[in-house]
């Protein structure tokens, strides 16, 4: 191999490699169906959505003013309450997330993973409050 095309080569795959570390993570895609008042109870609401989460995406502890029920639909997602083990959940399965639990969500498998989040949280405040690790 010439001896000048070594050194760019070197140059290549570090800015290759550069790249790739600060290339920004996946990001979860949230399609929400409703939100409504919870009947009975205007001071509370009901919403349904659906979130696909593809490799490497998730996000950070957090917790909701309300409840929260999970039902996976394809893939795996693992659910980690501050404190406990994560816990793998595959499709067909589901959680309850009780108000005001420390928890997050994420796809460390290599596939992409759909889910459906049905959420009773309290009206006009905000959906969720970030954690530390």
């Amino acid at each position: 191999m010439n001896r000048s095309i070594v050194p760019a080569l070197f140059v290549a795959v570090g800015i290759a490699a550069t790249s790739a570390l600060s290339a920004p993570a996946p990001q979860a895609q949230n399609n929400r169906y409703f939100t409504m008042p919870l009947e009975k109870d205007p001071t509370r609401e009901v919403g349904l959505q659906s979130v696909n989460m593809p490799p490497g995406a998730g996000n950070q502890f957090h917790r909701h003013p309300g409840e929260q029920w999970t039902a996976i639909q394809e893939g795996e997602i693992t659910f980690t309450v501050q404190g406990k083990p994560p816990q793998v959940l595959k499709a067909g399965e589901y959680n309850y997330v009780p108000r005001g639990s420390v928890h997050r969500q994420q796809n460390l498998s290599g596939r992409p993973a759909r889910y459906i989040e049905m959420r009773i949280f309290d009206k006009g405040v905000p959906a969720s409050e970030q954690m530390g690790q």
